[in-house]
């Protein structure tokens, strides 16, 4: 496998990264500016959120039903999204139909409206999601153990809080808006059945006069672990579990992928088994690997009955604890074939690179090739996994239970 990918960096700081597909017949691209939560005033929480919902609602010349009509007569799939660095803006669609979607992307990027009495359904609509969360007990212990384990600013919650989002005023969505969506620091990946000069040239035009804004301030607190427990009368206790990993650039990123893998990848991974299928103690439990630019996290989570969550959490940290004991040829065969299986996927569909082409060079610089990433999934062994958890031992947790009472397992 093989991909060939085109960069170009315009005088105002936009980067643009081109992967042409001339087997396709679609295209799409991923925009990121850099207007996360993470850029909020520590006084709007929840104002990134609202301003990405009020990209679409009119923009340019168009209202907000001639906006979305535009959009939809060229058949584009579209999602706009809050992030913890950027805002993104993603787009799948004809080949034919990606310059008038990028068009149209402009305005919605630099000429949103952002009108006051579209900011009050946008601020209704987030406050019924953070009512719903409330009834999600799943979904809340994954908001409140990434706020708790990651350093602030980068574990807050994308949807903000009530309360903050009550107090949001126009003046607040517009000047955020004015602030954080600039060129300088956003990135745009295309890939598809596209020509990279045209491509380039068209972008050229659409944001060549886009001024670059000055970076506002951004520093990131030091975490410690802590144990928390939010009293809530349930059936179940749910159990959050996080500590520290690798970050995307760095050489064992493979092989964080890989422990997690053995842990929790699939129905034969080791938490699966013993906690679920030997014991019988939850119906759900699993792990994940969240790689940001200069850190990483792992979240394991579980939800079991609450005379029984105080196993379950015992048998987690068991498992965690095994782990550095050895690991087996045959868990690595399995976790490598999903790898290939998920990069050859991947390299078939234009969204899916659009993404990776903005995100990687986010994240590195580059864009890692094909016969580099296939070449690191091979190069994973038993030893390589080990040697990743040797220098980085599962330990100074982040413990986070929801449920009637605190649970007493300690690692």
């Amino acid at each position: 496998m093989s991909n060939v990918y085109h960069e170009h960096r315009y005088a105002n700081g936009l980067q643009l990264l081109v992967e042409p597909m001339s087997w396709c017949r679609s295209a799409a691209f991923t925009f990121l500016v850099p207007a996360g939560v993470s850029r909020e005033p520590a006084t709007a929480p929840g104002c990134a959120n609202l301003v990405a919902s009020l990209l679409t609602r009119g923009a340019g010349s168009r209202d907000s039903r001639q906006l979305s009509n535009d959009l939809d007569n060229l058949g584009i799939q579209r999602h706009e999204a809050t992030e913890t660095i950027h805002t993104s803006f993603t787009a799948a669609t004809l080949a034919d139909n990606l310059e008038p979607c990028l068009t149209i992307t402009r305005d919605i990027m630099r000429s949103p409206h952002l009108h006051a009495d579209q900011l009050e359904l946008c601020k209704a609509s987030t406050l019924q999601e953070l009512m719903a969360i409330e009834d999600d007990p799943g979904q809340k212990i994954f908001i409140e153990l990434k706020r708790h384990s990651l350093p602030e600013p980068l574990g807050r919650p994308i949807l903000g809080s009530a309360e903050g989002v009550q107090r949001m005023t126009p003046e607040m969505i517009v000047d955020f808006h004015r602030r954080c969506f600039r060129p300088n620091g956003a990135i745009l990946g295309v890939a598809g059945n596209v020509d990279f000069e045209r491509i380039r040239d068209i972008i050229g035009e659409l944001f060549d006069d886009w001024k670059p804004i000055d970076e506002p301030p951004f520093s990131v607190a030091q975490r410690h672990g802590s144990r928390q427990h939010v009293p809530a009368e349930k059936l179940q206790t749910h159990i959050g579990l996080a500590f520290d990993s690798v970050s995307y650039s760095d050489a064992d990123f493979y092989n964080a992928h890989g422990a997690v893998g053995v842990l929790s990848g699939g129905m034969s991974s080791r938490l699966w088994t013993e906690v679920r299928e030997k014991r019988g103690l939850c119906y759900s439990v699993g792990a994940s690997y969240h790689p940001l630019k200069d850190r990483g996290i792992i979240l394991v989570y579980a939800s079991s009955s609450s005379d029984r969550a105080n196993e379950t959490l015992e048998v987690i940290f068991a498992e965690l604890e095994r782990l550095l004991l050895g690991i087996s040829d045959d868990e690595v065969h399995r976790l490598q074939a999903g790898l290939k299986s998920s990069l050859i996927m991947q390299e078939e569909s234009t969204s899916a690179r659009a993404s990776v082409l903005a995100r990687s060079w986010y994240h590195l610089g580059r864009v890692r090739p094909f016969d580099e990433i296939a070449r690191e999934i091979e190069a994973m062994t038993p030893e390589s996994i080990l040697g990743y958890l040797e220098r980085h031992p599962p330990g100074n947790f982040n413990i986070l239970t929801l449920g009637p009472t605190p649970l007493e397992a300690s690692a």
